[in-house]
């Protein structure tokens, strides 16, 4: 409690942005959960087939490609209010998930909620983070923020590991977890100095130049869904990989992850975006050739093992992301320029995202899912042309 009190009698950016960090750690907890449990509940509990599961998708991403629209519509709150808001979405749908789901409809409902919290309050954390930084310190803090949030996630992995194998963790409990801890993010925030609110004009930018970018979010975006989508699926669907053992792996990943971040970062610096988007596409070729040939070539406890190092492979490499963003704040016309246009290719590839697991789990359903990520190995080769055409001047 006494520690409580000296929080609340710093300064109000030291504050708020110690404040920030532990809304990092209840943000990640919930995170580790969820993404450790949804696929195992949506096959246990509603035994959807690998074209359902690709449907699925459409009204799960449907959030993120809106997401400028609706944070447009709220933007009169600011940053931190909005964040409150998608906290409590969040929460609220979590808690729909665990308590209120009795037909696969009402699931779908939850989750889009669910969802939509989530998304509310991705591209509001960077901004929240840099308004408590001064300009010479935003890589340390978004850092700090995202390495806390990084250690809960994996909080959230063991919680889900600890508890399905010892405790009798259920997925409804699982969900009322994450569902306080999102609710406790919100109450921190609520601490937080809430700031000026703003109407601000959200809009997207269309710039010529800006074309190579655009297309590559939509090639990374059809390529990472697939992966999402139909990676877990197969390990769920084919080798009955539980809970516990997807925590493992989760585990493994944030492990590799923290590794990544650091090698990324000064790959992007040393050798530059082509580089390293252009190694993205080779390795991924690769992964996708393992998911597509590891059952045809190996026994199966073997081809288990491929296939969920290539899942490991593949969830480690997230991180490349900021090689886009890096390249487009590089070769922006004018600073106003980089958000806006971050925005439209996030909704472009929300877009996408949307689309290709339906198609997917058609090809699955119909040829099997080794067609699936022959599919998207050839979406990777794409982004291997495209990323060899990166250049700055």
């Amino acid at each position: 409690m006494g520690s409580f009190k000296r929080l609340l009698s710093k300064s109000h950016k030291d504050r708020d942005f110690i404040l920030f960090l532990i809304v990092g750690l209840f943000t990640g907890i919930a995170s580790g959960i969820n993404s450790t449990v949804f696929n195992n509940f949506l096959n246990d509990v509603f035994h959807l087939s690998a074209s359902a599961r690709g449907v699925v998708e459409f009204p799960r991403e449907l959030p993120g490609a809106l997401i400028v629209l609706v944070l447009g519509v709220l933007s009169f709150l600011g940053n931190i209010r909005m964040a409150i808001v998608g906290m409590l979405c969040a929460a609220l749908g979590m808690l729909g998930l665990g308590l209120f789901s009795p037909t696969f409809a009402t699931m779908l409902i939850w989750m889009m909620m669910l969802s939509l919290g989530t998304h509310i309050f991705m591209p509001l954390s960077a901004g929240i983070g840099m308004n408590l930084s001064q300009k010479e310190n935003y890589g340390v803090r978004l850092g700090r923020f995202s390495a806390y949030n990084l250690v809960a996630t994996i909080l959230g992995y063991g919680i889900v590991w600890f508890g399905f194998r010892y405790l009798g963790l259920t997925y409804h409990s699982a969900f009322i977890i994450a569902a306080i801890s999102y609710v406790f993010a919100a109450f921190m925030l609520g601490l937080m100095n809430p700031g000026k609110r703003e109407l601000k004009k959200v809009r997207f930018v269309f710039r010529k130049k800006y074309t190579l970018y655009y297309c590559l979010s939509v090639v990374n975006g059809a390529r990472k869904q697939i992966f999402l989508t139909f990676a877990p699926w197969v390990l769920i669907k084919s080798y009955h990989v539980d809970p516990p053992t997807f925590a493992v792996l989760g585990l493994i990943i944030s492990g590799i992850s923290i590794l990544t971040r650091t090698i990324v970062g000064n790959a992007i610096d040393i050798k530059g975006e082509r580089f390293v988007l252009s190694l993205e596409a080779v390795v991924l070729i690769v992964i996708c050739m393992g998911y597509s040939f590891a059952e045809d070539i190996a026994p199966p406890w073997v081809a288990v093992v491929i296939i969920a190092a290539c899942y490991i492979i593949d969830n480690s490499l997230s991180v490349v992301e900021m090689a886009r963003s890096t390249y487009i704040k590089k070769i922006a016309v004018v600073p106003e320029d980089v958000i806006p246009t971050l925005s439209a290719g996030t909704s472009f590839d929300h877009v996408i995202a949307m689309t290709i697991p339906f198609l997917g789990g058609l090809l699955w359903s119909s040829f099997g899912y080794k067609y699936v990520f022959l599919v998207a190995a050839f979406i990777a080769l794409i982004n291997l042309f495209l990323s060899m055409k990166i250049k700055i001047e």
